[in-house]
């Protein structure tokens, strides 16, 4: 008798038959060379859509048993070790993905973790979101970008990264899974969770925390550091409220759109650098459109049932500046992200099913520093922060005010005109016709003109009359980088800071923030041995 064993195997088949077991189980009997009745079980690991041409293939990768079962699927569950009271403490400013998983991973060091976050729980946050969307006014510390879970939270979940060599991808999918999300997360080449999900996904990770030991503190901004030895360490933070926290180290985990901690580093002249971002705006369509083109089909005909909402990924160069898509959303809608009253900034999101009949994506242009010298003078190494914010205060007045966001027909915008009208949009806010392409900074518009007359070649129909542009997408990344040693991640100059995540430079999404959230944890052990 054979000895039984497992083989992984990768299979291609023909859309109308990717979800029959028996056609899977041909395909990788004919791959393994082996008969049918050796097949014991099949399990699916992978799933991925190659719509790269007229017919459509699926793309598996099967975990296989051969003369045998497979090994028992553990469903990942929370358990981490119960804190004693008399750990090591670190003090964790913000909680996105990477203060929250920060958190968890200190736990099962042994270390307590003392997260300090400046918004509110995700149960009370969502009904300060109502306020932006009816009436135009954003509550300040409270909204699409601040509070549990951070910006991801409420605006879409996407879980796709290529940050593969920054450390266990899959970790961090099954921790999601282990406090809610979609068992799917781990098969599909897409992951996604949907910001109808998310926030409960996020409060069972707080709760992981909190039985653990772990303390979480909402409405805690931070508005001073504590230092020692002259301002060369950090032992804790000063909050709005007059209470100290301190610990043995501080990761400071705080997003991209937390400026005022960034003026609070540069008023202690605490080290920073200028990074490139980007800039640009959200360009949308009816999702049918983008149906029919990455699938190839009539736009007529209804998308079957088992392809998800088509996404795209576009991509350019012009005069050295990147031009290219950010945070595809399909089946989504287009939310404001201000965080302040004066500003208007929108960002995309998809719920779990992804039915809404828009498609949007942000479309923006890179801004090296150099871009930013008008700025410099005045604002120093807080340069790209304040070319982010003129660009929201022109926004802001250009919509009207209340969180009306400047539209512009893509064919009006590359022709370089106003727009008569404007299509229907998902923006709930609504929209004002306004010439975009005169109130971007012409480096960013005459490149964006360009690339998007590239991408209108590549997808037939994308520059056509129902595409829309909203203004503007500013948040894509930080424009400061807070420096780390590449070692021990510890600020070079500040003994007990580690700077983490998307906020300090070192992330691109919920993932990446994530894994970059769990380096941090083990680095602050490492330095408070």
């Amino acid at each position: 008798m054979a000895e039984a064993r497992v083989e992984l195997v990768d299979i291609i088949l023909a859309l109308e038959n990717s979800e029959d077991e028996a056609a899977r189980k041909r395909a990788v009997c004919r791959k393994l060379g082996v008969k049918p009745e050796r097949v014991q079980e099949m399990r699916l690991q992978k799933h991925s859509i190659d719509a790269r041409k007229k017919q459509i293939k699926v793309q598996l990768r099967m975990e296989v048993g051969i003369d045998g079962p497979l090994p028992e699927y553990v469903q990942p569950v929370p358990s981490y070790p119960a804190l004693k009271g008399d750990e090591k403490r670190v003090v964790i400013v913000g909680c996105g993905p990477a203060g929250i998983f920060a958190a968890l991973r200190s736990i099962e060091l042994g270390v307590k973790p003392i997260i300090v976050e400046r918004g509110k729980d995700a149960s009370t946050r969502r009904f300060d979101l109502g306020p932006i969307m009816k009436e135009g006014r954003v509550i300040e510390d409270s909204n699409y970008c601040f509070g549990e879970g951070g910006a991801g939270t409420y605006s879409d979940g996407k879980l796709y990264t290529r940050a593969t060599k920054r450390g266990p991808v899959r970790d961090v999918y099954e921790t999601l899974v282990a406090h809610g999300a979609p068992q799917k997360i781990l098969t599909d080449a897409h992951p996604h969770v949907g910001s109808n999900l998310l926030p409960n996904v996020v409060k069972a990770m707080r709760e992981s925390i909190l039985t653990a030991g772990g303390e979480v503190h909402f409405n805690a901004k931070v508005t001073d550091f504590l230092m020692m030895e002259g301002g060369k360490k950090m032992r804790g933070v000063v909050l709005a409220d007059g209470r100290e926290i301190t610990g043995d180290a501080v990761i400071l985990a705080t997003g991209h759109s937390a400026r005022d901690i960034y003026k609070l580093l540069a008023d202690k002249h605490i080290l920073l650098e200028q990074k490139p971002f980007a800039v640009g705006m959200r360009i949308e369509h009816p999702q049918p459109l983008i149906d029919s083109i990455q699938y190839s089909y009539d736009r007529g005909l209804e998308r079957p049932r088992i392809l998800p909402a088509a996404r795209y990924r576009l991509a350019t160069k012009i005069d050295g500046r990147g031009v290219h898509s950010f945070c595809m959303c399909p089946g989504g809608f287009i939310v404001p992200a201000a965080t302040e009253n004066d500003e208007v900034v929108v960002n995309g999101m998809s719920l779990a099913r992804r039915d809404s009949p828009f498609a949007n994506s942000g479309m923006v242009v890179t801004v090296e520093p150099e871009d930013t010298a008008e700025f410099q003078k005045e604002h120093g190494v807080l340069a790209g922060i304040a070319y982010q914010k003129a660009l929201e205060i022109k926004a802001s007045k250009a919509g009207g005010g209340v969180q009306k966001a400047p539209g512009q027909r893509v064919k009006d915008f590359i022709a370089g005109k106003l727009s008569d009208e404007l299509p229907k949009t998902s923006y709930f806010p609504g929209l004002t016709s306004a010439r975009l392409d005169e109130i971007l900074p012409h480096d960013v518009s005459y490149r964006m003109k360009i690339g998007l007359k590239k991408f209108g070649q590549q997808m037939k129909g994308y520059v056509g009359e129902e595409a829309n542009l909203l203004g503007f997408e500013t948040r894509t990344s930080s424009p400061v980088r807070i420096p780390r040693d590449e070692s021990s991640l510890m600020h070079p100059e500040v003994e007990g800071l580690l700077p983490c995540g998307e906020g300090a430079g070192y992330a691109g999404g919920i993932v990446s923030a994530a894994l970059d959230g769990m380096k941090c944890a083990e680095a602050a052990l490492a330095a408070i041995k």
